[in-house]
């Protein structure tokens, strides 16, 4: 290895393997590869990096590389050293660039990096003024990975879920944007049009197998997207036909009967099917006023420093532009 590369490589603070190399107790950023100061130049540096790991294909180490030029590119916003206008376009590739590693990494919680990534307030406001497009992912994996994130919250499974399509809705509401995807969602959870979602559903699985980075997960979605309409339909109906609702989710009654008996095994829905007369009986399952409380105090603590902190700011313009109009007022004296 030349004279030149060991240089190169020490002014950039990583090796090979991506370990620090300090003489110091005094270690950089861990999240950037350890680096102490990052400058417009080293941020393209860590694109590089990442774009390396992509073309590899190593999806673990791409995640980081992924970490290191988001937490960069913010700590060089946050010291004004690039422009709002410049983080902007930086955000939205970013967003881009991510497709690759949280898609082909979906099996080790990639699709929930996705959504934690896509749905901060910085990258929300990158999707709706650069890239509407980018909803469609966005819907997608929140499908794909409702119900697995709601088995991880346990106790707070339901409100978890809400709170998913509660943030995705909003999303959707702030972008121009509609393919079969997004529109099979807005039919289920904001018109309530089953007969709409019916349609959409099938045009997804047409759009599904001829996108990049979905037709792998084709299938899954379906069974997903199926389970999502069976959860709608049954919070506005208590006697559901079988034929009725093998129709919804694009099956016959038969199909419809035995995916309906699988579901009802492996969820905690509370019904059961009624053979003699073909069709599903709902229970009275209400959300309990407890739940309810905790549900619409969940984030009472944030809302009450958000608001603590809105007010101190206040306060403080408030002082600042009295004590310039006093000085003012002192010297025109």
């Amino acid at each position: 290895k030349s004279n030149d590369d060991q240089e190169d490589e020490e002014l950039m603070g990583f090796s090979n393997n991506s370990k620090p190399q300090t003489n110091d107790k005094d270690v950089g950023n861990p999240h950037i590869y350890y680096l102490k100061l990052v400058t417009p130049v080293l941020l393209e540096v860590l694109w590089g990096k990442l774009a390396c790991e992509i073309m590899v294909t190593d999806w673990e180490a791409a995640s980081v590389a992924l970490d290191a030029v988001k937490s960069g590119m913010e700590s060089l916003v946050s010291a004004r050293q690039i422009t709002p206008l410049k983080a902007l376009s930086q955000r939205t590739w970013l967003l881009h660039w991510s497709l690759f590693v949280y898609w082909n990494n979906s099996s080790n919680g990639g699709l929930e990096q996705l959504i934690e990534l896509f749905q901060t307030d910085r990258y929300r406001q990158a999707i709706t003024t650069n890239a509407p497009h980018l909803v469609r992912y966005l819907t997608a994996a929140v499908l794909l990975c409702k119900r697995r994130i709601s088995k991880r919250a346990a106790m707070a499974s339901a409100s978890e879920s809400r709170k998913l399509l509660r943030n995705l809705i909003h999303v959707m509401r702030d972008c121009e944007y509609s393919d079969p995807i997004v529109e099979f969602v807005n039919c289920l959870c904001v018109k309530f049009d089953f007969e709409s979602a019916q349609t959409k559903l099938e045009e997804c699985q047409r759009v599904l197998s001829s996108d990049f980075f979905l037709c792998k997960q084709t299938d899954l979605f379906m069974e997903e997207a199926r389970v999502f309409v069976f959860e709608n339909y049954c919070k506005i109906h208590n006697k559901i036909d079988l034929a009725a609702l093998g129709e919804k989710l694009a099956m016959n009654k038969d199909e419809a009967e035995r995916w309906i008996v699988d579901l009802l095994r492996n969820a905690d829905l509370d019904a059961i099917i009624d053979t003699e007369e073909g069709c599903v009986v709902m229970g009275g399952s209400v959300q309990s006023v407890y739940e309810q409380v905790m549900e619409r105090t969940r984030d009472l603590n944030v809302r009450s420093a958000a608001l603590a902190q809105s007010l101190n700011t206040m306060l403080v313009d408030a002082r600042k532009e009295m004590a310039k109009k006093e000085r003012l007022a002192r010297e025109d004296e």
